[in-house]
């Protein structure tokens, strides 16, 4: 199986790359990489080395991260956070392709006492965090089955 892993250089990229070697062929992108690369703040970027990659499993590991600078980089953010993980699964409804997809805690307020789980109320506090929800409610508005 092909898997394709976005967001080579990550901390998460990093470790997946060995654990999801054993399922198949892993091709690690990000922008700099070569002789496929791509960039999640350009849709077009996404969708030729998506499409032209052609995986059946999409994992998303990567991630506009810097949570004090996406306050004055909100457009970038949202694009990369909100919109890109959209356009991916649009890509996966289309190549017929599973979607793997990393938020965050900061979805949550950070107010409660217990660990948080999935079906908790999210209310994201800064720009990261509401970025990080736009992508899974991207997501989950094109209606592919994912993680």
């Amino acid at each position: 199986m092909r898997i394709l892993l976005i967001g080579r250089e990550g901390q998460l990229a990093w470790e997946l790359r060995r654990t999801l070697a054993c399922l198949g062929e892993v091709i690690a992108i990000d922008r700099g990489s070569r002789p496929w690369s791509i960039d999640l703040s350009d849709p077009d970027s996404i969708r030729t080395a998506v499409r032209g990659l052609r995986p059946k499993l999409i994992v998303n590991a990567a991630a506009y991260t810097g949570v004090d600078i996406a306050e004055k980089e909100e457009a970038l953010a949202a694009m990369i956070n909100g919109v890109a993980p959209g356009i991916l699964a649009e890509i996966a409804v289309e190549l017929n392709a599973g979607l793997i997809h990393y938020s965050t805690d900061y979805v949550f307020s950070g107010e409660a006492s217990e660990p948080y789980e999935e079906e908790n109320e999210t209310a994201p506090l800064g720009v990261y965090g509401r970025t990080k929800r736009q992508g899974e409610v991207a997501i989950e508005q094109v209606g592919i089955p994912h993680l």
